[in-house]
Order: C-alpha cells, then structure tokens, then sequence
C-alpha cells in the first residue's frame, strides 16, 4: 500500500465527499420530521436561505468576473489543506451528531412542531444551535482548503445569515418553552460553549 502526500485537489475533494455526507443524512432524515404548527414567513425564510446560498456559492462555485474574489488569503499549502479537511470532518460531524440529537424536531426553517421538545441532550447541553457551528467549522475548513477571499467572504455571510436565522427560532422556543427556555439560554451559547 503507497502512501499519497494530501494535495489541494485531494483535499477539496475530500472536502466534497464529507459535505455530500452531510447532504445524505439530511435528506435521509427529512422523513419522520413532525408537522409544523408555527412557521416563520416566507420573507423571513427568504433573508437567511438565499443568505446561506449565497454563502455556499462563494465558498464552492466559480464566480466569473471578480477575479479580486480569487485572491489568495492562505498560503497555498499541505498544512492549511490538513487542518482545512480537519476543521470540514469535525465541523460535518458536529452536525451530524446534532441533527440526530434533534431527531424529529428539525426542520430548515423556523418552526415550532406538533409536540415540540426542547433537545438539551448531546451538543445541545453546551451549544443552541450547534448544527450550525457545525456547517460553520466546516465552512472555514473548506475556505482554508480554497484558500480565496471568495471563501472567507461566503463563511461570514453565513454566519451573518445563521445568526439571523438563530435569533427568530429562539424567539419562537421562548414563547413556547418561556422559562425552560431562559434556563437553557443561561446554560449554553448561541454558537459556542458559554464559558461562564
């Protein structure tokens, strides 16, 4: 058995398979989701979901034209593509384990469902909304792989677009959940552990 040195091209190809992964699961998982009895409006789901595609078009596709977009911010080197398919496997991962521990609350909007649970187990003891620190850490994975501005540009709209997104289902868990949910909300981070 040879072993092959990680190239950029193996790196972002990897990188592909793991999101694809992802993409996998969710699809899988979209059966058995309870129905909704609350949504948010279809403005409000439009300002985080052409957000995040905007996002994912910048980290993954091919903008033509802007060639600024294609500037070099990593060095083009096998140390940020390890620790770049490093950070895309944990940060792939993360949502994995969290979209399972979610079970058939999730939904890719803003919901509440028929029976709505308020999940406190897995991340969700540490974390809110750890499905998406989990696309995020991938996210900058993936940008250290491409290495472009492009990249890190399509992370932070995201997370602007995640935040926003984050902000209203926490809105509609405190009307649902009132105290528990202001428990909860001291116990963890929105994104991140609460270090205190």
């Amino acid at each position: 058995m040879t072993w092959h040195p990680v190239t950029a091209d193996s790196a972002s190809d990897w990188a592909g398979y793991l999101w694809g992964l992802l993409l996998v699961v969710w699809l899988v998982k979209w059966f058995g989701i309870k129905k909704a009895k609350k949504f948010e409006n279809w403005g409000e789901r439009a300002q985080h979901g052409l957000m995040v595609i905007l996002g994912f078009w910048l980290l993954f596709g091919r903008p033509v034209g802007l060639g600024w977009l294609d500037d070099r911010l990593v060095p083009n080197v096998r140390e940020a593509w390890v620790a770049g398919l490093a950070l895309t496997a944990v940060g792939v991962g993360m949502s994995i384990w969290a979209r399972f521990s979610l079970g058939s609350n999730w939904s890719g909007m803003v919901t509440l469902k028929n029976d709505h649970v308020l999940v406190r187990q897995g991340l969700y003891r540490w974390i809110r909304h750890p499905i998406y620190t989990g696309i995020l850490l991938g996210m900058v994975g993936s940008a250290l792989i491409c290495g472009q501005l492009r990249g890190w540009i399509g992370v932070g709209v995201v997370l602007a677009a995640f935040y926003f997104k984050a902000r209203r289902e926490e809105r509609f868990l405190r009307e649902e959940f009132g105290a528990g949910f202001e428990e909860h909300l001291r116990q963890t981070g929105m994104f991140l552990p609460k270090l205190t």
